[in-house]
């Protein structure tokens, strides 16, 4: 069970996602590095599809968090990261982030960007977990 309590305001507008995140004194934090959408041999995955880049994110992202003792459920907050100027493709990534998360929807800001990385990326998620330890 995730030690991560999500925070909600009345007071706010409502929103696809919590405002804040907490996890209890003496959890370890896990800064993750931002999930490209990379094929396991450093090729870039699903070049031209925002949605599919997104998915192949959240799916790196996972393994990351196991790597480091750790599930979707114990993420903080995410930044999800989409070269464009396009509010649609914004959209479509965060529809595919919103999906993957369901129900532990956590603090999360959306930004369009210049350029990533990585030749033809068009996606990166960046994310901060807790586990107790």
């Amino acid at each position: 069970m995730s030690s991560v309590q999500l925070i909600r305001s009345a007071e706010l507008a409502p929103a696809p996602y919590a405002y804040a995140a907490t996890a209890p004194a003496g959890s370890r934090l896990i800064h993750l590095a931002g999930a490209c959408p990379l094929h396991p041999d450093g090729t870039t995955a699903a070049v031209g599809d925002v949605g599919g880049q997104a998915r192949i994110c959240l799916e790196n992202l996972e393994i990351a968090l196991a790597a480091a003792g750790a599930l979707l459920t114990d993420v903080l907050s995410t930044r999800v990261l989409v070269a464009t100027h396009d509010r649609a493709e914004l959209v479509a990534a965060w529809d595919v982030v919103a999906a993957h998360f369901g129900a532990h929807d956590v603090p999360s800001t959306l930004i369009g960007v210049a350029v990533l990385g990585y030749p033809d990326q068009l996606v990166e998620v960046e994310a901060v977990a807790a586990v107790a330890e």
